[in-house]
């Protein structure tokens, strides 16, 4: 478990994190998303200890992670792909990280094997893609077997395939009753992996909750009606308080009503319906909306 308690950071004036609290549970796939410049990595960092907070506190596991001995064996993380040393093999840099954490050299050759990078264990990781060193990146998180694992950004750089196996990956991991701790911006994979959501702008919390609430906290919630009398139908639906807007197609796209309710009216006023289809809001359509006044840079309107 992650504990984050009125964590705040500041460099110098810049308000980096505010008062920021949070709880990040076993078993199940937490995603932490945000605006660039919202904080994200930077609460990662102090997780880990890399940076002291300029007030508050974080724990794992109820102590601080420099009260950790052998930190890859209580938290692994993944926060830079790209930094490694490129002049060494991928078998010689967890070897390395295997002795200095009391690893034993065996469990190498299973993460690079769980990762699919054993016929590239004695390759310079110089020479290796992106989506190389985020599955090596991985590799290094797994090494310690750590019931707590953060992951900054895993998806970058990785095929379809990747992508898929990274998603069954983190689910298996929360399965196990670990923590996974998952920052990436792609919506649409948090949407198919994480259940749960820690959302934040500007350095603070904006939510705390399921991805399945946070996404129909969105304005997308409307229902598609396919009618054959959709001038008869309409007004009735208007005067339900629904708003009611007509396709070219012919096909009704109402807000403010369920589909219960439209097709109890229709069933009232003897409307023959072909089509009803609810249509929930997305994860995307929930975070561009409840983030937009803390976005740092924004582009103009389109013209």
């Amino acid at each position: 478990m992650i504990e984050v308690h009125e964590l705040t950071k500041r460099y110098g004036k810049k308000l980096a994190v505010n008062n920021l609290s949070f709880t990040v549970q076993p078993g199940r796939v937490t995603g932490f998303l945000g605006p660039n410049g919202a904080g994200k990595s930077t609460t990662l960092r102090m997780i880990l200890g890399l940076h002291r907070p300029t007030s508050g506190s974080v724990t794992v596991d109820g102590r601080a992670y420099r009260d950790l001995p052998r930190g890859l064996r209580h938290v692994g993380a993944l926060l830079d792909a790209g930094d490694v040393h490129g002049g060494r093999t991928a078998q010689a840099h967890l070897h390395a990280l295997a002795r200095s954490n009391a690893i034993p050299r065996g469990r190498v050759d299973e993460v690079l094997d769980e990762v699919g990078l054993t016929d590239a264990a004695n390759r310079r990781i110089g020479g290796f893609s992106l989506g190389m060193r985020q599955r090596l990146g991985i590799a290094t998180a797994l090494l310690g077997n750590p019931p707590v694992l953060l992951f900054d950004e895993p998806l970058n750089g990785l095929d379809p395939e990747g992508v898929y196996w990274v998603r069954g990956l983190f689910r298996r991991l929360a399965a196990e009753g670990r923590t996974v701790f998952v920052s990436s911006h792609l919506m649409t994979e948090m949407q198919h992996t994480a259940e749960h959501l820690i959302v934040v702008g500007r350095g603070e919390l904006i939510a705390a909750e399921s991805v399945t609430e946070f996404s129909a906290r969105g304005a997308g919630r409307s229902v598609s009606v396919r009618t054959a009398a959709p001038e008869t139908l309409a007004p009735l639906l208007t005067a339900e308080g629904a708003s009611v807007v007509r396709e070219p197609d012919g096909l009704l796209t109402v807000v403010g009503l369920d589909s219960d309710r439209i097709a109890e009216l229709a069933f009232q006023h003897r409307v023959l319906v072909h089509e009803l289809t609810a249509r929930t809001g997305s994860l995307e359509e929930a975070f561009m909306e409840l983030t937009a006044d803390s976005v740092e840079y924004s582009g103009g309107e389109n013209r």
